[in-house]
């Protein structure tokens, strides 16, 4: 075989090669939408109907996103960055007085059913949660940190799980949906009433 010939076959093989490896890999010419968090009403079935990804030789495997059908065992520590993941695929949910699963939630019901997804048991009224954990203090609040205001009675009646920063996610009933807003804002800000730490 002469070199021009073993050129054009490793060329080929070269293109080949590279044709394979951009159809896998390039996404964004199906003309899918990347989203940073799930979102609720997407289609779980057929997410459950995935085949799993297998694992790159030398890299970690993919962390599981927890089954909402069943509290997850409690980790040897509560990683407060996953606990706040789960909180916010839950964005978009419906308020339901009472609620305390996805299909709607008042504010204790959230947070108790985002903390049930890490093995963690919090009351069910807002007032018991707030007597769980240890007292933090608003310049060490930390992700996955419980938040507390006074808004309809004195004393603690709302519930909120802190993101870091100046923010938190929640179930109000203004508006009607599980959304993140502003420990600073003029409304929340004064209703602050401080914050409790859950550890395993």
């Amino acid at each position: 075989m002469d070199m021009a010939t073993l050129g054009s076959i490793r060329l080929a093989i070269g293109a080949l090669a590279l044709a394979a490896a951009c159809s896998g890999a390039c996404a964004s010419a199906t003309g899918a939408v990347p989203r940073p968090f799930p979102m609720p009403g997407g289609a779980p079935a057929e997410a459950a109907h995935r085949a799993p990804t297998p694992p790159v030789p030398g890299e970690a495997p993919a962390p599981s996103r927890p089954d909402p059908s069943r509290p997850a065992p409690p980790a040897a520590g509560l990683d407060g960055y996953a606990l706040v993941g789960t909180a916010l695929a839950l964005r978009g949910v419906p308020y339901r007085n009472g609620g305390a699963d996805p299909n709607g939630f008042d504010c204790s019901g959230f947070t108790q059913y985002v903390f049930s997804q890490y093995g963690l048991s919090l009351p069910r009224e807002v007032r018991e949660q707030y007597r769980v954990g240890k007292s933090v203090k608003e310049e060490d609040l930390a992700p996955g940190d419980i938040l507390f205001f006074t808004t309809t009675d004195p004393g603690p009646s709302h519930v909120a799980i802190a993101i870091g920063g100046d923010q938190f996610v929640h179930a109000p009933s203004s508006t009607g949906v599980v959304r993140v807003e502003h420990l600073s804002s003029s409304y929340w800000s004064p209703r602050y009433l401080g914050a409790r730490r859950i550890a395993n």
